[in-house]
């Protein structure tokens, strides 16, 4: 039960992380800004959809 519990955590983990970037994408001021987020996004190894 507790795999399940952990496994449920972190994929609504994953699923808050990528709203978050989506809504900093959304509220760039400009393509620097975008790229810059983009490349801190996926330094983190955040999945980005």
């Amino acid at each position: 039960m507790n795999s399940v519990t952990s496994s449920w955590r972190q994929r609504r983990q994953a699923a808050r992380t990528r709203r978050a970037i989506d809504q900093a994408l959304a509220r760039s001021s400009s393509p620097a800004m975008r790229d810059e987020l983009l490349t801190l996004a996926s330094h983190n190894s955040y999945m980005l959809r």
